[in-house]
């Protein structure tokens, strides 16, 4: 849910650590990325850009999600017991260490496979935010910055598929302001 809802890039969501969030003000801070390092375990490090250090706004079924999976983790937590390796991270292994990206995408597919949707990669939640906030009418450059992208040109090329929609509405907007317009407009 987090995933879908604040378009994190993989690394970005495991890299949250619960100091990132303030569910009574729905915010979260991008301040990490989490990535894999070959036999080396999980290695945490900066974003991958500059731009992509942000603060996403929680939609309110992610707050509720956030809300719900820390009493799962406390229960985690106490199972584990001296094996807890307290790290601060929301998604975390079984002994509280960060999750690898690669059993990320393994629990996201057999997930989408008990739920009977089409096979979709983790990523895909990510584009699916993308096309979900421009097809609704978002302004590129929010999704930009939500996004974390380093230049609106990348956003755009991106998710240029979700655009034609826009223009629809760029359209009906004009209509609108010259039907409330009193004055003829002379043609050109």
């Amino acid at each position: 849910m987090v995933a879908l809802t604040t378009g994190l890039r993989r690394g970005e969501l495991l890299g949250l650590k619960w100091e990132d969030v303030d569910l009574s003000k729905g915010t979260l801070h991008v301040r990490r990325s989490a990535g894999r390092v070959y036999k080396g375990g999980v290695q945490v490090g900066e974003p991958k850009s500059a731009s992509g250090r942000r603060q996403v706004l929680l939609s309110r079924q992610a707050i509720q999600a956030l809300r719900e999976h820390r009493p799962r983790q406390s229960q985690d937590r106490l199972l584990a017991g001296e094996q807890w390796q307290e790290k601060g991270f929301i998604f975390t292994s079984a002994t509280g260490t960060p999750v690898e990206s690669s059993t990320l995408a393994r629990a996201f597919e057999r997930l989408t496979e008990r739920a009977e949707l089409p096979r979709i990669p983790f990523h895909g939640l990510r584009h699916t935010y993308a096309s979900m906030m421009l097809a609704e009418g978002v302004h590129p450059k929010i999704v930009q910055q939500a996004l974390g992208h380093a230049k609106i040109s990348l956003t755009l090329d991106l998710y240029s598929h979700a655009l034609p929609t826009l223009q629809e509405q760029a359209v009906q907007a004009v209509e609108r302001a010259l039907e409330a317009s009193s004055k003829p407009i002379a043609t050109v």
